[in-house]
């Protein structure tokens, strides 16, 4: 049984994309993690979720966002989820962190 409220909340949803942190270089993951990033962004423990809007709100200076942001904005997506956990999307690119050992 729809209600009118279960209509409204329906006519509000928009669309997230959950994808791999690994698809961020470092310096964007570090600033993602810091709440530094020049786009709407909303740190979790293992990654974060940004808005990109539609059309786009702002186009990113992190050159890397500003591609996925491009790809999000041709797939019609609103929010990216970035988790540690999430698919590595195919047609992006990976970044390996460098390793601290060494």
């Amino acid at each position: 049984m729809e209600t009118p409220a279960v209509a409204s909340l329906q006519a509000q949803a928009e669309p997230l994309a959950s994808l791999s942190i690994s698809h961020l270089s470092p310096s964007t993951r570090l600033k993602l993690a810091d709440d530094e990033l020049s786009v709407n962004a909303y740190p979790t423990d293992c990654g974060g979720i940004l808005y990109v809007g539609v059309p786009c709100h702002r186009i990113p200076t992190e050159a890397d966002l500003a591609a996925i942001f491009e790809v999000a904005q041709l797939a019609g997506v609103v929010w990216l989820n970035f988790d540690s956990e999430a698919a590595v999307i195919d047609g992006l690119p990976i970044f390996e962190m460098p390793d601290l050992a060494s």
